[in-house]
């Protein structure tokens, strides 16, 4: 089992930033990748972005390439999305997730956190 608990999002003005954080416990050693989605209401639920718990490599979605940056700290387990440049459209609920492969699928991840809501207002 893994547990991941996102803290972090908050309500913040359009052009603002706000980071996301990720910590993770239990057994990660099972996890090759994290990854950030996010699902507005009415909406399905997206990928944002994916790192290797190693760091080396990552993939962002077309729509927050250059805004958003993820990162992570494999001493502290903790997974990071720092998210500038932030539009209305950005409004969400993010949720971490970790898989055991390289995919941007929802489906792919079986371990998810509680998620955390961003607001951007206009």
């Amino acid at each position: 089992q893994v547990q991941l608990v996102e803290s972090g999002g908050g309500l913040v003005q359009a052009g603002g930033s706000l980071r996301l954080s990720c910590a993770a416990s239990g057994r990660t050693t099972s996890n090759y990748a994290m990854g950030w989605f996010r699902q507005a209401p009415g909406k399905e639920r997206e990928f944002v972005a994916r790192i290797t718990w190693s760091g080396g490599t990552t993939f962002y979605a077309h729509s927050v390439k250059g805004r958003f940056t993820i990162s992570s700290d494999n001493a502290k387990n903790t997974v990071y999305l720092q998210m500038n440049s932030l539009k209305p459209e950005d409004t969400a609920v993010y949720y971490c997730a970790s898989s055991a492969h390289w995919t941007p699928l929802v489906k792919d991840y079986n371990y998810w956190g509680q998620g955390t809501q961003v607001t951007v207002s206009s």
